[in-house]
């Protein structure tokens, strides 16, 4: 994306020994960091905070199916092992040893898993907007439809990706689309791939039932308390998915956090690059 003048190199990276391969954007020189987006979207989404994250080797990662990564069975049973299997397999295949990690979404929850099974490959971790079903958060009423079977297939059938709706995906998430147009047109790329409907119904379902959280599923008080690893959570003042209040219960929780709020909604950076990126420079340990 020319706007941001970020120089990126994709390539695809077997994801340990599943076959599958995973796409990845690295740019950038210096220590490593990871990013981790959500689920429903390319990696390429990082790309406004990559252009202020410079003095690092940076590592953008997709969920299976979204974006240019190869897609998986989603089932209930098996989704935290999708995830450890998914991240660590990249980590391997980079080379890549402990690390910080920047995450997103459900790919805040995807680390936390990696974590709790894996603590040392998590060096730190910035946490960008609500997390995906820490405590009592939830999901915007689109994702929480796709939950439900039949209806979710049928919602899908009937909305074909277009440019009109991505911007009201982005408007859903708190992200005005009007200055966007870059990103809203790889989000339109993105889900006009064919992997991407059944990926995200099979994501939805495995992780909700019926619009509500699967109680296994859900980062629980007692589990924040186990996180061992630094944190810092960046929540947007409007974010959809979860209110400010919830992001104080979760940085009270986890023993080593701090709470930054900034304006934006789930996606904060889309508008506030520099400010996010101040905030996630300086836990990093970049700015002194």
């Amino acid at each position: 994306m020319s706007r941001y003048g970020v120089p990126v190199e994709r390539r695809y990276v077997p994801v340990g020994d599943t076959g599958r391969a995973a796409h990845v954007l690295t740019a950038g020189d210096g220590p490593p960091v990871v990013l981790v987006i959500g689920g429903a979207v390319p990696g390429a989404s990082w790309i406004p905070l990559m252009a202020q994250l410079r003095g690092h080797r940076m590592h953008a990662l997709e969920l299976p199916g979204f974006g240019l990564t190869d897609p998986t069975e989603y089932t209930p049973a098996t989704i935290r092992r999708t995830a450890v299997e998914h991240i660590a397999g990249i980590l391997d295949s980079l080379r890549l040893g402990p690390a910080p990690f920047v995450t997103q979404s459900m790919g805040s929850q995807w680390v936390n898993w990696l974590a709790a099974e894996e603590p040392e490959r998590v060096q730190r971790q910035v946490m960008i907007a609500c997390p995906a079903f820490f405590l009592d958060t939830s999901a915007i009423l689109a994702f929480r439809l796709a939950s439900v079977p039949g209806l979710g297939s049928a919602m899908m059938a009937l909305q074909r990706p277009t440019t009109r709706s991505v911007e009201a995906v982005m408007r859903s998430g708190g992200e005005p689309p009007e200055d966007l147009g870059e990103l809203r047109d790889v989000w339109l790329a993105a889900q006009r791939l064919p992997a991407h409907t059944p990926s995200l119904l099979g994501l939805m379902r495995s992780v909700m039932w019926w619009t509500r959280p699967r109680p296994d599923i859900v980062t629980t008080a007692e589990e924040l308390r186990r996180v061992r690893h630094p944190v810092r959570v960046i929540w947007g003042d409007h974010d959809p998915f979860g209110p400010v209040d919830a992001g104080r219960r979760i940085a009270e929780l986890i023993p080593r956090a701090d709470l930054h709020v900034v304006p934006g909604g789930h996606a904060p950076w889309f508008h506030q690059a520099e400010l996010v990126g101040r905030l996630t420079r300086e836990f990093l340990g970049d700015d002194g």
